[in-house]
């Protein structure tokens, strides 16, 4: 058994950080891996933190690869944010941790996660760290592409890139871990479109499946300006629910986490000294800026969601239908219907203004303006 059997389409970079966790003595000590949302980077940066550790060099079974993945290792920090920015605070105190010895492992390891929102200043705090680190630290980097990372930065670390992981891929690792038939976890593939994290929701929790196909059919539907309004209102109000269902969630593993890494369980008393840090966790602010930092991934999931009807609109208005598959194929008549409408120009236009919404979400645009115009602007 190994620590990566269940990282999803990353052969290619697995063999690389096996390689490199199985000869310490060529090791670099600081890494850069990169993939879109939902490639599985993070998932792999932990793996690799894992291997590095472990005495079997990431056997999976044991303690420390054990603890390493649940969060709970003490020589491994895991830096994330649920602010728009990486704080100088926050890089300055995990640079004091990379430069203390290791407590019961070879390496004093730091993976940050979601680098990109690391602001230059802030970047430049770090670059010696990366450039001459302490002799026993590990960076570990994640970023959608080395070029969210500024070139002093990325130039001093050794890259790993994550693919995207094909529908074969995701559908087949569906069905192996989370027991779904061929046919559904097929389509949950398609509509996951490479972002693996996406998928395991979806298969997860067919509450939010179906929000999307219902959006999707809506989509498809709307003929006038007020089915658009009433869409976006609708897009919007999921959107937030589901984010706050994942921010509490988020919030009790946190706390499960903190109980476990203190030897406590949850029906035990939590000791006067630790009780504060306990109910940190949970505070409403903390909560609610999760749930707003989450609702925008889920925007932007909606969003590409929605672009991927007038891909399958492009494919077919071009012909391209018999040699490409749909991501929306349980909703092909009516996607005939719509290509035959708008034609491939038109679905090329309406793929455009999908992108200009995505980024003026991203600027922190006006939600409900945003969604409303965008779905005016998608009617036929």
């Amino acid at each position: 058994m190994s620590v990566f059997e269940h990282v999803v389409g990353q052969q290619h970079a697995i063999a690389q950080l096996q390689c490199a966790a199985e000869h310490p003595q060529e090791l670099a000590q600081s890494w850069l891996v990169c993939g879109p949302a939902g490639s599985g980077r993070t998932q792999l940066a932990r793996c690799f933190a894992a291997a590095l550790e472990c005495p079997d060099h990431g056997c999976g079974v044991c303690s420390v690869c054990q603890h390493v993945l649940r969060g709970t290792h003490p020589d491994v920090t895991v830096l994330s944010t649920d602010q728009v920015t990486l704080s100088i605070d926050q890089v300055r105190e995990v640079i004091s941790k990379s430069e203390q010895m290791p407590a019961t492992a070879a390496w004093r390891i730091i993976i940050i996660e979601d680098f990109e929102r690391m602001l230059e200043r802030t970047t430049n705090v770090l670059l010696k760290e990366i450039e001459e680190p302490s002799a026993h630290a590990i960076w570990i980097l994640c970023a959608p592409s080395a070029q969210d990372v500024l070139p002093t930065i990325r130039s001093r670390t050794r890259v790993i890139h994550c693919a995207i992981p094909t529908t074969e891929q995701i559908s087949q690792y569906l069905q192996e871990s989370m027991h779904i038939d061929q046919e559904q976890s097929v389509n949950i593939a398609r509509f996951a479109q490479g972002n693996l994290e996406l998928a395991q929701q979806y298969a997860q929790d067919s509450a939010r499946l179906q929000t999307r196909n219902s959006m999707i059919s809506r989509a498809l539907t709307m003929r006038k300006a007020s089915e658009a309004v009433l869409l976006a209102d609708s897009i919007i109000s999921s959107a937030q629910k589901q984010a706050q269902v994942d921010a509490d969630i988020q919030v009790s593993q946190e706390q499960q986490a903190f109980l476990h890494a203190n030897g406590l369980t949850g029906s035990d008393a939590i000791p006067a000294k630790l009780r504060s840090a306990y109910n940190a966790l949970g505070k409403k602010d903390v909560a609610k800026r999760l749930a707003t930092r989450r609702s925008r991934d889920v925007f932007d999931h909606m969003l590409i969601a929605l672009a991927s009807v007038y891909r399958d609109a492009l494919v077919i208005a071009q012909g391209a239908d018999q040699r490409v598959d749909l991501v929306n194929s349980i909703f092909e008549d009516d996607v005939r219907a719509l290509a035959q409408r708008i034609g491939a120009e038109g679905a090329i236009k309406r793929i455009e203004a999908i992108q200009t919404a995505r980024a003026r979400l991203a600027a922190n645009g006006n939600t409900t303006l945003v969604f409303e115009a965008l779905l005016c602007s998608l009617l036929p």
